[in-house]
């Protein structure tokens, strides 16, 4: 899997330089020129730890997560008064971990980000099922978020037993959803678990809908090395000929694709904390992507607090992108919408996108990965599965090598990508 990344890597930024993370930490982050600049809050408590999620959580104390939140609060004002007046950013994304064990500080945490930012297009966060109720709900709307994403993974009880949760109770998810005031009722799925079928996915996506939700988002299941599922991959043909059977059913039924795994039922509904040219990360595991670099916060729930009470940030590692680094990292995410603009990218950089990847392009035209129109570049359904296919591999190359390491490290002196 690395040879195909490392590759790939070296193809595209035209240099054998890997992607080298330092523990450095910057005191002053430049966010000001940033446009596009996008939030993101990490809640990392959860009541328990699901084996197949990857990311950075904790069992949920009451006296923890009051410690971690009078950190994470201080952390804001701490970046955002480098800021001078208040910056206008997209969105605030409250991701874990579970954000709704911290339903009654969520305010808290909302007010500090308004003394500093100007927030356009809504607060999204995210809930498990068993914390879809009025109470949570109303503090939510609250606190501002005009979002919300469930993550439900499956109805079915054979697959929520594969995964060691608890079917979700869709009766009572309609009936706390219903009137629930929010712009945008997201529900996540896994896809390719052993012996998982196009109708039980169908069943899933309808069921969804049904509760209430605008928008569902259906991820193809990873196996990272350090989680504890003993879940087995789906073969790479059964994968390819479920998520074309999904996607033609999602466009028969008339849902909108808004990302590579997103369908929603009214086009308007939107969520996604990754599609971002620029963002702030706070919180223990949060990243941060600048125009000229990326950064990201110690996994360690307690030396987050202790470097942020010391009055230090948390910053673990830093990426200093090349300038072609930078581009593919761009490009990487923004075609996650299924379509890149030209010249947004132009804009971007100052260099048009032909001069740069013409011959790039012009290959995955002719393979049928892309098609062009007005310097507007679209994922066909084969570029989509071959999305998918390629983000297997640098998830299990990149990602999962570096969270490995810094869940073991609060703060590693080098990791090279």
């Amino acid at each position: 899997m690395s040879i195909i990344t490392d590759i790939a890597r070296m193809w595209l930024t035209r240099s054998a330089k890997p992607f080298i993370f330092r523990n450095e930490n910057d005191s002053i982050l430049h966010f000001g020129e940033c446009e596009g600049l996008g939030l993101y809050i990490h809640i990392p408590f959860c009541t328990k730890i699901c084996a197949f999620c990857p990311y950075c959580k904790t069992v949920y104390s009451k006296p923890l997560c009051d410690r971690y939140i009078n950190a994470l609060i201080k952390e804001i004002h701490t970046v955002g008064g480098q800021y001078n007046g208040k910056k206008t950013v997209t969105g605030l994304y409250f991701g874990g971990g579970t954000p709704a064990l911290a339903a009654d500080r969520l305010k808290e945490i909302t007010d500090a980000v308004n003394e500093h930012f100007v927030i356009t297009e809504g607060i999204g966060a995210e809930l498990h099922p068993d914390n879809v109720s009025p109470e949570v709900l109303c503090a939510l709307r609250e606190a501002g978020v005009t979002k919300i994403s469930i993550g439900i993974q499956s109805f079915g009880m054979k697959y929520a037993g594969i995964l060691g949760r608890n079917r979700p109770d869709a009766a009572a998810l309609k009936k706390a959803l219903a009137n629930s005031g929010f712009e945008t009722v997201s529900m996540d799925f896994i896809f390719a678990l052993p012996g998982q079928t196009a109708e039980d996915l169908k069943t899933d996506i309808e069921t969804a809908f049904e509760c209430g939700a605008n928008h569902v988002a259906v991820y193809p299941f990873i196996d990272f090395t350090f989680a504890e599922s003993g879940i087995k991959t789906m073969p790479k043909k059964e994968k390819r000929a479920l998520l074309d059977r999904i996607t033609d059913f999602c466009s028969l039924k008339g849902y909108a694709r808004t990302s590579i795994w997103t369908f929603a039922s009214d086009a308007e509904a939107k969520y996604s904390s990754m599609t971002r040219d620029n963002f702030l990360g706070f919180g223990c595991s949060a990243t941060t992507l600048l125009k000229e670099q990326f950064k990201i916060n110690t996994f360690s729930v307690e030396e987050y607090c202790a470097r942020v009470e010391s009055g230090r940030l948390p910053t673990s590692l830093t990426l200093r992108f090349t300038r072609r680094q930078r581009m593919v990292y761009y490009l990487f995410w923004s075609i996650y919408s299924t379509k890149t603009d030209a010249r947004d990218f132009e804009e971007f950089f100052g260099v048009p996108l032909s001069k740069m990847y013409g011959r790039e392009l012009k290959a995955a035209k002719l393979l049928g990965f892309l098609t062009e129109e007005n310097g507007v570049y679209r994922l066909t359904p084969k570029g989509v599965f071959y999305y998918h296919y390629f983000e297997n591999f640098y998830t299990l190359a990149y990602i999962d090598k570096m969270w490995g390491i810094m869940r073991r490290q609060a703060f590693p002196e080098e990791i090279r990508l």
